[in-house]
């Protein structure tokens, strides 16, 4: 829904600008915002999947509950990050709160686009539970841990 909200206003806008020679500053907020929001929730989608960038020669070497405990090691760390991340977030949301800023062109409160980031470290919070329940159960299983899709071979 983001992803085509920012395509669409995108093109208004480059259109709006070299044929009317004409643009709008609520286009190119509208784009930004809805970037920004497309970005969050498709990290916390990352987390899910296992899609964010790692570093993992070492992972070819140890068994699968080795795997397991050591994924589950790192969803732990990061539970940790997320936590902290979402209490700050949460705070800059509130300060927005207080003092009633509100955005340049759209003239819309900030609480609205700052809860961008609260929301996604919640949901990252969400997915990073989903995946410490998948790892355990792999964990006691001995089976395979999940490693996600591998973008070389």
């Amino acid at each position: 829904m983001f992803y085509v909200l920012l395509v669409a206003t995108m093109a208004i806008e480059v259109l709006r600008r070299e044929v009317f020679a004409y643009s709008s500053i609520w286009g190119e907020e509208v784009v930004r915002y809805a970037f920004i929001y497309l970005v969050w929730i498709g990290a916390a989608a990352a987390v899910r999947e296992r899609g964010h960038i790692r570093i993992d020669v070492m992972m070819h070497y140890l068994g699968p509950r080795a795997k397991a405990a050591l994924y589950i090691f790192g969803d732990l760390v990061m539970v940790v990050v997320a936590v902290i991340a979402l209490y700050w977030s949460f705070e800059t949301v509130l300060v927005s709160a207080k003092y009633g800023s509100v955005s340049a062109g759209l003239r819309v409160s900030m609480v609205w686009f700052l809860m961008a980031v609260p929301l996604g470290f919640a949901i990252m919070l969400w997915r990073l539970a989903q995946s410490l329940v998948r790892d355990i159960r792999c964990l006691l299983d001995g089976s395979p841990v999940y490693e996600g899709d591998q973008l070389f071979e």
